[in-house]
């Protein structure tokens, strides 16, 4: 449990800072500015409520054995080795293709989102994958979007959306085991 709650709390953190480095123009600039303050105070109730779950936990049960199989093991880096390669790679080339600077996000948004699917079977978690789905799509939806007199609104579509999509996976990710253990007790 404790490996879902670091996980959850990584996503949330980096789901924040998609939303925060994107909330800009074309949106008016206070609703950036409320995303960007709702995005940060999510990961403080993520971070929060895991304090509360482990310190719970701690109380009411006697400390797992150690399994031996951790979330962040071999194919955990494997798959992460991959999403730098893709990420340094593909951005390499959208710069040499000349894309605009929009693209940078939605490139990021697709390889994170096949990150999280590619995962899915190594965590033995499909809900990973959906949300891999979602950032994908948000990534394909904005590289297409970079072709158009929409590409200004790239880093919402494809940042925005996907950085929400990460807050309120991790927020239900959290709140699953806050319940479950609740109900436990």
């Amino acid at each position: 449990m404790r490996q879902l709650m670091v996980g959850a709390f990584i996503g949330a953190v980096f789901g924040a800072a998609f939303v925060v480095v994107n909330a800009h123009a074309p949106l008016p600039e206070p609703f950036g500015v409320i995303l960007s303050i709702l995005a940060i105070l999510a990961v403080c109730a993520i971070a929060a409520m895991s304090v509360v779950i482990r310190r719970r936990d701690q109380r009411e049960t006697p400390p797992e054995p150690a399994s031996g199989a951790s979330m962040f093991g071999r194919g955990y880096r494997w798959v992460v080795l991959a999403e730098v390669v893709a990420l340094v790679g593909g951005i390499a080339v959208l710069r040499l293709l000349r894309a605009p600077e929009e693209a940078n996000v939605a490139w990021i948004a697709l390889v994170v989102g096949v990150h999280f699917i590619a995962l899915a079977p190594v965590w033995k978690r499909v809900s990973i994958g959906v949300v891999g789905g979602i950032l994908a799509v948000a990534g394909v939806a904005g590289l297409v979007m970079t072709a158009t007199p929409a590409v200004a609104w790239v880093p919402i579509v494809s940042g925005v959306a996907s950085g929400v999509t990460l807050l309120a996976s991790s927020t239900w990710a959290v709140a699953r085991v806050a319940s479950s253990a609740g109900a436990s007790s």
